[in-house]
């Protein structure tokens, strides 16, 4: 693309997200709360790595302590 018409594009675009958001408000406002349950799942899975990782290292738990004694 030419550089007169990126330029074109960029400012269309810019506008086009300027009234989809301002009419719009209302709809995205009203989805915040869902997305925040929706995101304590993910944080879990993608953060945690899931449950297949939950190794301690063996011999520094409880048990072991009075193993020394």
């Amino acid at each position: 693309m030419a550089g007169r018409s990126k330029i074109a594009w960029i400012v269309f675009a810019a506008i086009a997200a300027f009234y989809l958001l301002s009419e719009h408000r209302a709809h995205l406002l009203g989805a915040l709360p869902f997305l925040l349950l929706l995101a304590c799942p993910l944080m879990h899975l993608f953060m945690h790595g899931g449950h297949g990782g939950h190794d301690h290292g063996g011999g520094d738990g409880p048990a072991d302590k009075g193993a020394d004694k």
